[in-house]
């Protein structure tokens, strides 16, 4: 029998399992927008990342690690008796999945991301981010979560959010307050974008079908997608009109289409 998985989870729907992995400052409704609807074909399996939801506390500071977290998803599959399966990201939860594509090849069937990076590979450059990230931590943990979001919301990367209607964003705002100051900053530390390896010189490693998703209006990850796309064999790009880098959220119904269409595609 299986033990119980260090990361919280839950499951939705029936059919061919699906790992979906929220950014920073989510958890594991995050992504409802497009995991309700594709649970109706799928077994949809959304995970608290560390740091977040349920799992914001009384972690050991090892599992907010890159390469810790994914050992710690691979198990939370293996709870669920899923050797094999699809895995689908959105930023923070795209650089996982990227890492669980290249790591664990034999588990992964198909890849999905969205506005993915596969990090930082100029060494200098990593270590500038990462110092920012130590910089950012330290300020959630004086200023307190209220601040961060405010924050974190206002940032130009989020700036095409404004679309969003506002039940949904004022959703998503609640959402990040029930975050704690101290598991973001643990995460930021632990599995920020300064503190992964560089997996872009691994691309090639990757033997899954691939779905890169963008936002129309996400000109830095449009670049990075390219990227991307240039490396991963068998992969293929989706630029999702009217959508910034929360393509999920601010086209979702394009988004949910494009992922379906995909995963039927590669079946």
């Amino acid at each position: 029998m299986n033990t119980t998985p260090i990361l919280s989870s839950e499951i939705k729907g029936q059919g061919v399992p699906l790992l979906a992995l929220h950014g920073f400052t989510g958890d594991c409704s995050a992504m409802s927008l497009i995991s309700k609807p594709l649970s109706e074909t799928c077994s949809v399996i959304s995970v608290d990342l560390p740091g977040h939801g349920n799992n914001a506390k009384d972690l050991q500071p090892h599992l907010y690690n890159f390469e810790d977290t994914l050992a710690a998803l691979i198990d939370v599959m293996e709870f669920h008796d899923q050797q094999e399966f699809n895995v689908l990201g959105y930023s923070m939860g795209g650089r996982l999945a990227l890492g669980l594509a290249i790591m664990y090849p034999n588990r992964i069937k198909n890849t999905i991301l969205i506005g993915a990076t596969a990090g930082i590979a100029d060494e200098n450059q990593r270590v500038a981010r990462r110092r920012s990230d130590d910089r950012l931590a330290d300020e959630i943990l004086e200023k307190g979560i209220e601040w961060f979001v405010e924050y974190w919301m206002n940032q130009p990367l989020f700036e095409s959010q404004i679309r969003i209607d506002p039940t949904t964003l004022d959703i998503s705002r609640k959402q990040k307050l029930k975050n704690s100051p101290q598991g973001l900053a643990a995460s930021l530390r632990g599995s920020g974008t300064g503190s992964q390896p560089s997996l872009w010189r691994r691309l090639g490693e990757i033997t899954s079908p691939t779905l890169i998703l963008v936002g129309e209006e996400d000109f830095k990850f449009r670049s990075l997608a390219v990227r991307l796309n240039s490396g991963i064999n068998k992969s293929e790009i989706c630029v999702v009109p009217e959508a910034g880098h929360a393509c999920h959220l601010e086209n979702s119904d394009f988004t949910i289409e494009a992922i379906e269409t995909f995963l039927e595609e590669v079946t």
